[in-house]
């Protein structure tokens, strides 16, 4: 038991040190929604003309509701340069030292998660911080309680990178195996219109969007800032963890997984 948390602990130093040290990292995963946040959002409300009513029966202002998906979007992002971080730590040879640690395999790479996983949520809360300075905010409370969203969130974004790290032999076909992740996921979800809106354009569209697993990661978040919980997303986002866990595990077991087949 103290082994494993000592390793815990060692991981999450090492991503710690790691991010501290790519300052271009963090200001990226900054930029990134707040960009979507300044500069898109008028133009997405002109053109959808939208008027937002939430779960939560109220109203709000476009800019307000795209927030808790550029949350999840920042979650997005940071779980996929995770698992780059992990191909090419593959490469040069550290990752196999990590890996043939006495320790079992699943906690080392659920160590890994938790780490990328805390790095993001510190990411989140800068952008949330940001976002209450241009006057968008949200109850109290809601701080609070979307920091286990966020987590389980991240978990499971983390969880789909690791995945898709396990299939993927050279650090050269990364960006192509990503375009087509990040941004399908991150288009066909609630992250910028919600469901009903998607319904006026194609039916097809909006079922597609509903079994987006991203698109309950940004409902849980979306609710936890409002004090709420959204218990269809929670079995969502736990069951979509589940699933990508198990097949990262596979994924990186030497006897079954990718990792033998490109050996």
């Amino acid at each position: 038991m103290r082994g494993a948390v000592i390793c815990l602990v060692a991981i999450i130093q090492r991503e710690a040190l790691r991010f501290v040290s790519q300052r271009g990292r963090f200001l990226a995963a900054l930029v990134r929604p707040l960009v979507w946040l300044i500069v898109f959002a008028a133009g997405f409300r002109a053109a959808l003309g939208l008027s937002i009513m939430p779960p939560y029966q109220t109203y709000i202002t476009y800019e307000v509701y795209i927030v808790p998906g550029l949350c999840a979007m920042v979650l997005l992002f940071s779980g996929m340069q995770s698992s780059l971080s992990l191909v090419y730590d593959r490469e040069m040879g550290s990752m196999r030292l990590l890996l043939t640690s006495p320790l079992p395999r699943w906690w080392l790479l659920f160590s890994k998660l938790i780490a990328s996983t805390l790095i993001s949520i510190v990411q989140v809360y800068a952008f949330l911080a940001i976002a209450a300075l241009t006057g968008i905010t949200f109850p109290a409370i809601g701080y609070v309680l979307v920091f286990p969203a966020l987590l389980l969130g991240g978990l499971m974004l983390g969880a789909l990178g690791l995945l898709l790290s396990s299939t993927i032999s050279q650090l050269e076909n990364f960006a192509g195996v990503m375009n087509f992740v990040i941004f399908p996921m991150f288009f066909l979800s609630t992250a910028l219109y919600p469901l009903w809106k998607m319904a006026e354009a194609s039916t097809i569209l909006r079922d597609i969007c509903a079994v987006n697993p991203f698109s309950h990661a940004v409902e849980l978040v979306r609710f936890a800032l409002y004090g709420e919980l959204n218990a269809v997303a929670l079995l969502w986002v736990l069951g979509a963890f589940a699933v990508f866990l198990a097949g990262s595990l596979w994924g990186y077991d030497p006897a079954r997984g990718m990792i033998r087949r490109k050996a």
